[in-house]
């Protein structure tokens, strides 16, 4: 059986194509129908109840796409929203989160180490990884960071230069980070900036990468539930709320081409 529906992916803005690329290079032959908010980002200094509102009308947008799994790649709206999305989606599509799957692949690689967390306010503030790593493993110690300068940063690709640095070597710096043995980017944006974080540590700390990890735990989702696409039959499609540079910058270096974005405001 082939299953020719696409997969909506989510995201406040243009980190979630970092998913999105991941996923398209593991499973070239699935459709993908990428929303980005960008009209209300970043969604990390939000309330839950405003994040909760915006992926619901989201959702709306993607089911009447036919997705067939609606992918949450943004850990403020995944760290939010994760539960009331499956409730409001039923049994009308899968729904992935990108915490789940990093949490599972600390629990089985970094049992007794230290990991720490690099997040938004609200990734950091809902205690999620935190909570769901020491369910699972106690002995894992565990240290996180709010991290609000650096979506921005990375929004306007203000980055790989002296002041970028300077901004990442404080934060990493701080007393919450010290000692650990692996650091969880815990925002779909930061992998843009994995190279400057990784040559803080000097290979001495390993820097996890979530959106590979999401798109196994995808692959593994559509395989395990009958739902993998023999073929790609129709391209990509990429929304978003409010059309910008910085993100058709970005979904062009993402994908290596040129994007076509259509804009579909969440409210009319």
């Amino acid at each position: 059986m082939s299953d020719q529906r696409p997969i909506g992916v989510f995201d406040s803005g243009m980190g979630g194509l970092t998913v999105a690329h991941a996923v398209s290079e593991l499973l070239p032959q699935e459709q993908l129908v990428y929303f980005g908010d960008s009209a209300h980002l970043p969604y990390g200094d939000k309330s839950a109840a405003t994040i909760q509102a915006y992926s619901i009308k989201i959702c709306d947008i993607l089911l009447q796409k036919n997705c067939k799994v609606i992918l949450i790649a943004c850990n403020s709206a995944s760290a939010a929203a994760y539960e009331l999305i499956k409730a409001y989606v039923g049994s009308k599509a899968l729904v992935l989160n990108v915490i789940d799957p990093v949490v599972e692949y600390v629990v089985n690689s970094l049992s007794g180490k230290k990991v720490g967390l690099i997040g938004t306010k609200q990734t950091v503030g809902s205690g999620v990884y935190d909570y769901k790593i020491q369910v699972k493993d106690p002995t894992i110690k565990f240290g996180g960071l709010a991290t609000p300068l650096l979506v921005p940063m990375i929004e306007e690709h203000f980055y790989k230069n002296e002041i970028s640095e300077a901004i990442i070597k404080e934060y990493l710096s701080h007393e919450s980070l010290n000692g650990i043995d692996a650091l969880i980017l815990g925002c779909t944006h930061y992998p843009l900036i994995k190279k400057e974080i990784e040559a803080f540590y000097q290979g001495q700390t390993e820097v996890i990468d979530s959106s590979v990890i999401v798109a196994e735990a995808l692959q593994t989702l559509l395989r395990s539930n009958g739902l993998l696409s023999e073929k790609r039959e129709l391209a990509n499609e990429f929304l978003v709320s409010d059309i910008t540079p910085s993100f058709e910058k970005a979904s062009e270096q993402f994908f290596h081409a040129k994007v076509q974005l259509t804009k579909h405001m969440l409210w009319e």
